[in-house]
C-alpha cells in the first residue's frame, strides 16, 4: 500500500450538511479499499483563478493509504461529481 493525499475543492454554494456529505463521501470510496490516515478541512478559501464563475472554494485534503487502483476509481468519481469543482490526488512516495 503507498501514501496518498487528495486535495478537493468543493462549490461553496452548498449548505454545510452535504460538504460533510461529500467528505464522508470521498472518505467511504477510500475505505472501500484502503484507509484513512488524516482528514484535514481547510474551509473557505478565495481562488487563484474563478472556476465556473466562483471566486472561492471549499478546500478539504485528506491523506490515505491505498493500492494502486483506488486512486483511478476515486479520480473517476471524483470527475463526475457536480460538487466537486476541482480535484488532484498526489502520491507521497513518488520522486
Amino acid at each position: 500500500m503507498a501514501k496518498y493525499e487528495v486535495m478537493f475543492i468543493i462549490d461553496p454554494i452548498l449548505e454545510d450538511e452535504k460538504k460533510n456529505a461529500v467528505v464522508e463521501r470521498v472518505q467511504e470510496i477510500i475505505n472501500a479499499d484502503g484507509e484513512v490516515s488524516s482528514v484535514d478541512t481547510w474551509g473557505m478559501r478565495k481562488l487563484a483563478y474563478p472556476i465556473n464563475k466562483k471566486n472561492e472554494g471549499y478546500y478539504v485534503v485528506v491523506e490515505f493509504n491505498a493500492s494502486a487502483d483506488l486512486p483511478k476509481e476515486l479520480d473517476r468519481r471524483l470527475r463526475i461529481s457536480d460538487d466537486v469543482m476541482r480535484h488532484i490526488i498526489i502520491n507521497k512516495e513518488a520522486k
